[in-house]
């Protein structure tokens, strides 16, 4: 049987079916994207959005999004796309809106945008490397185009994913999303050993912007932030310097959503706290949702 090789899963699927993600499935005996070109969102967001607090500042990019996610997060705030068709509704009303668009006709809509300040093409909304192979074969494009790409990710893929793609990504936010192995595996049902050795790899040819939504009794304490952020800190380029502190961390504000209602929107005051906990190692550290 077919085994996909995108993350830590390796689902073996059978001809016709679906993977965990929901966006992988095999034909003619080979481990394919489902949801090649599938777009559930198209925008023309501000860099911030992504967030990207120190590339091109000011600017704006198209943001694209497909379907399919291999992470379960209960809090997901894209849970209608990232979770399909496990949503309730996806195959009735989502999917009416499913749009395929091919890599040619993306990057002719990315540049009819420049003029309204568009740099390129920003993969985001749901786990865009599940799809890894439509960002390929666009973001080469979108290059010769002298556009820039953007990848917006759970950093949740095997490195010759990361090996594909890197070579044509200008920027990326990657999110780091706790720093324990129970969070990662029983609340997000993750592998963080992959994510780190996907930043650990990304940031030696890429700007990486990193960021961690902080979700009340779970990721929340102060020894967490300071081992994650002593980490953060620790990171080479690819001659060995550590540049880690330049990083720029984003510590976000959890709401509820989705599957967990049971626990009230972050306190201000502790991300705030938390943020000054990630100051005492990295340079750059930003706080969202406040």
């Amino acid at each position: 049987m077919p085994r996909c090789e995108v993350c830590f899963r390796h689902c073996d699927i059978k001809e016709g079916k679906l993977g965990f993600c929901l966006a992988r499935t095999v034909s003619s005996g080979k481990v394919t994207a489902a949801n090649y070109g599938r777009l559930t969102g198209i925008a023309l967001d501000p860099i911030e959005k992504k967030p990207l607090a120190r590339f091109c500042p000011g600017s704006r990019i198209l943001s694209v999004g497909s379907y399919g996610c291999n992470l379960r997060c209960p809090f997901c705030q894209n849970s209608e796309i990232s979770w399909a068709p496990n949503v309730k509704g996806f195959t009735d009303s989502m999917a009416e809106n499913v749009r395929f668009v091919a890599p040619s006709e993306l990057v002719s809509i990315a540049e009819r945008y420049v003029e309204a300040g568009n740099i390129g093409v920003a993969f985001t909304y749901n786990e865009p490397l599940v799809g890894y192979e439509y960002i390929r074969d666009t973001a080469k494009l979108v290059r010769e185009k002298g556009l820039k790409n953007v990848l917006v990710s759970n950093g949740t893929a095997t490195l010759p994913v990361l090996e594909e793609i890197l070579p044509f990504i200008d920027a990326m936010n990657v999110d780091l999303k706790g720093f324990t192995e129970h969070y990662y595996k029983d609340i997000l049902g993750g592998d963080l050993h992959m994510v780190k050795s996907f930043i650990e790899r990304a940031v030696k040819d890429c700007h990486v912007e990193l960021t961690t939504l902080i979700v009340p009794g779970e990721n929340d304490s102060e020894d967490e932030i300071r081992e994650l952020s002593s980490w953060v800190a620790s990171l080479k380029d690819k001659s060995g310097n550590t540049i880690g502190t330049e990083i720029p961390l984003h510590v976000s504000r959890f709401f509820p959503r989705f599957n967990m209602l049971d626990r009230p929107a972050t306190d201000v005051s502790l991300v705030y706290r938390l943020a000054e906990v990630a100051r005492e190692k990295l340079n750059y550290v930003y706080t969202g949702n406040c």
